[in-house]
């Protein structure tokens, strides 16, 4: 879904190392706070959307896999150091980094939604917006969606986590903010969130989500085959009901 580049400024000769191959061990990096697509437990533990369909493609794969969390800002470069060898942790699929990486086929669908205080009206055109104090995570298509489009008429605040987002506009720090709308669904259903709802119309913005790779890695054949697999045999479906009342494909 969701985010535009993270650093792109790595050597591309790291793209040209080994590939992945059947019976290898798996690495597979997520982010770890992202709710409801990839995050923490109590216990420690990496669970999430992304992590559990990361699990169902390993299984399918009958792969020995493990998930690692990795922060946002260095996902991408960490992936071609071969710290790990995919990245499932709700990344758009853009042109920017269809040049330093490959993607798998989508794994689920995108839109961007604006999110402000419940009962206050507030007016998502443009011109509606002139004057706001708005937020969102930063290195995204949310943020830069935000920045490019509206940055001239509202003051721009990009944080380092969602998390950090909904925290200041609980706090009423800024007027509301524009977000991926299926970890922003998650929020509203939160103590904190209850007060906020989705304003105006969703922002479709033809936004696929894959799973990153190396380029040239031959993973992507087999990772594509998996989803291909889930997705027809209802695992895909289980795991999209676990979190979402809606279908994201």
């Amino acid at each position: 879904m969701r985010k535009l580049i993270a650093t792109l400024c790595v050597a591309v000769s790291c793209a040209t190392a080994p590939f992945a191959l059947a019976g290898d061990k798996i690495r597979i990096a997520t982010e770890g706070a992202y709710a409801p697509f990839n995050m923490v437990s109590s216990s420690g533990e990496l669970i999430g959307f992304d992590v559990d369909i990361a699990k169902a493609l390993c299984a399918e794969m009958k792969a020995d896999c493990e998930i690692v969390a990795q922060d946002w800002d260095g996902i991408i470069p960490a992936l071609l150091a071969r710290k790990y060898d995919a990245i499932i942790a709700s990344m758009s699929i853009t042109e920017d980094r269809l040049k330093v990486v490959d993607f798998s086929n989508k794994y689920y669908s995108n839109v961007l939604a604006f999110v402000g205080p419940a009962g206050k009206t507030m007016d998502t055109s443009k011109a509606g917006l002139k004057g706001l104090v708005l937020g969102a995570q930063r290195s995204t298509i949310a943020g830069q969606t935000l920045e490019d489009n509206y940055g001239d008429v509202v003051d721009v605040k990009l944080y380092d986590t969602q998390d950090n987002a909904y925290l200041d506009l609980a706090a009423g720090r800024i007027d509301g903010i524009l977000s991926d709308k299926f970890p922003a669904y998650d929020w509203l259903q939160t103590e904190d969130g209850a007060k906020f709802e989705f304003k105006g119309e969703d922002l479709d913005i033809d936004d696929e989500i894959g799973i990153a790779i190396r380029k040239g890695d031959k993973l992507k054949e087999k990772l594509n085959k998996a989803l291909d697999a889930i997705v027809a045999n209802g695992t895909y479906k289980e795991i999209n009901a676990k979190y979402f009342p809606f279908d994201i494909y």
